[in-house]
């Protein structure tokens, strides 16, 4: 479970899309479950769990949904958790095999948009409960909560997840206060535990809200455990991710729900979360709303330093980038002015219709998901000739068209089923009052073509250009240029 106790490099991180040579692997296995549940322990994580309560569903009903969906959704994100040891690499440029070359631009591009998105309402979200505690204006808020998890990203990977074991401890003691609290003193509605109220939409629209949730985080997951030697087992990184994210998904959502059956109409997060805190005792709900304001430039970090990845794998399609400190600062400062810009331009329509626009970007990544896991385990079961991802005259091609027919395919099976608040209801989705079910389409559907695209592939023939290949590899990251 663990390698060599101290990391072989220090200062700016330099590695960002290219492979992390094998001199260089460092960290503790268990370092992903701190990083996973403090990223999923955050209060924008609370609004996921609304669902059920607002379209109707009593209160027992909405914490099944929410457990099952997190069992469900985070079984298909952990696994990607796996591939960051055995490659090397960050995840979306694992996409080449599948996708091509250039054909994954098409989903670099949809990645890209979720990560500066949620930063527009993370920062706000951190903006909003800044001001409750200390004034000073949303605004300001919203700007300094960039800057600073702008330096965070820029620094990177380490002190990333040394970040999220220190919030994780400090949230286990505020947030197990306040969660205690919650319980005992909150009074909820009439019926709320009554298991004979069960009503087959919300809980539906909650179930599938969930899983999507903790599916969208599929695309983060190498990024965070690509620095560990490939000696780790597929089984511990996964519980390591599975049960990290879970539990702090869980949580969180339970809250969310617990406070929405308790606020009814006027719920509000910041709002609810300040006035159930006090109900602890006074001045209580500040402390709970400064520590989440921390929790929230945590996970804003995350998306830069993704976002940032996602935007070098897109210029390197095009031109050749040399991994540097420069290339790192350039694009996580592009990603930081974009979601501040949108931050600082929103409205309260705007974060409607943009919320909207964001369930839309996260269906997207159901048939991605499949198929990035299906060539994984089942396919190519693990081995890639790394060297020839970033080669654009390489093995895999510059469009895979297996993969994209396989996601085109699933996504567009999904669409019926699709329901998206005032936004797009499918006739499907409209049969069931709403109830969006498409999860268990496009999943299957995609992940089945592909694997019935892809039976010719010689998976033998990439194993052993992979072996001529390893030494050129290893040179060329220590050098640190692209094979």
């Amino acid at each position: 479970m663990t390698t060599s106790a101290e990391p072989r490099v220090s200062g700016l991180e330099t590695r960002s899309i290219d492979y992390v040579p094998l001199d260089e692997r460092h960290g503790k296995l268990w370092h992903l479950g701190p990083l996973w549940f403090m990223s999923n322990a955050q209060i924008a994580t609370l609004a996921v769990g609304l669902i059920s309560i607002t379209e109707g569903g009593n209160l027992i009903w909405s914490l099944i949904a929410i457990v099952a969906g997190t069992v469900i959704g985070t079984f298909f994100m952990a696994f990607h958790s796996a591939q960051g040891p055995q490659l090397g690499l960050p995840q979306m440029i694992q996409s080449r095999p599948q996708f091509g070359y250039v054909g994954a631009l098409l989903v670099w591009l949809f990645a890209y948009v979720q990560y500066a998105g949620f930063n527009v309402f993370n920062t706000i979200l951190a903006g909003e409960a800044l001001h409750t505690t200390v004034h000073g204006g949303v605004k300001p808020w919203v700007a300094a909560v960039t800057v600073v998890a702008l330096v965070i990203a820029l620094v990177g990977y380490d002190v990333i997840h040394k970040a999220e074991q220190f919030l994780t401890y400090t949230f286990l003691v505020v947030f197990g206060i306040f969660t205690v609290g919650v319980l005992v003193t909150l009074h909820y509605p009439a019926g709320s535990f009554d298991l004979g109220a069960f009503k087959w939409t919300p809980f539906l629209a909650q179930f599938g809200v969930v899983a999507g949730y903790q599916i969208s985080w599929a695309i983060y997951v190498s990024d965070y455990s690509r620095y560990l030697p490939p000696g780790v087992t597929v089984r511990k990184t996964f519980y390591w991710t599975y049960f990290g994210s879970a539990l702090g998904g869980i949580w969180l959502m339970v809250l969310g729900t617990l406070l929405a059956a308790w606020a009814g109409k006027d719920f509000d997060t910041v709002a609810s979360i300040n006035a159930a805190g006090d109900k602890v005792f006074s001045g209580f709900g500040a402390i709970v709303l400064l520590f989440a304001a921390l929790g929230l430039i945590s996970v804003t970090a995350l998306n830069m330093y993704g976002g940032s990845l996602t935007l070098i794998s897109a210029i390197d399609s095009f031109k050749k980038v040399r991994p540097t400190v420069g290339v790192r600062l350039l694009t996580i400062g592009l990603t930081a002015a974009l979601s501040l810009a949108g931050a600082m331009a929103a409205t309260s329509d705007f974060l409607t219709n943009f919320n909207n626009f964001l369930l839309l970007v996260l269906y997207l990544f159901i048939p991605w998901t499949a198929v990035n896991l299906m060539d994984y385990y089942i396919v190519r079961r693990g081995h890639y000739a790394i060297a020839e991802i970033f080669n654009p005259h390489g093995i895999y091609g510059r469009w895979g068209w297996h993969g994209i027919i396989s996601y085109l395919v699933g996504f567009v099976v999904m669409i019926p089923f699709f329901s998206v608040g005032t936004l797009y209801t499918g006739p499907i989705a409209d049969a069931l009052d709403g109830a969006d079910i498409s999860l268990f389409v496009g999943l299957p559907v995609s992940a089945i073509l592909y694997w019935f695209l892809t039976r010719s592939i010689d998976v033998d023939a990439e194993t052993r250009l992979a072996e001529a290949e390893a030494a050129e590899l290893e040179r060329s990251a220590h050098e640190h240029r692209e094979p």
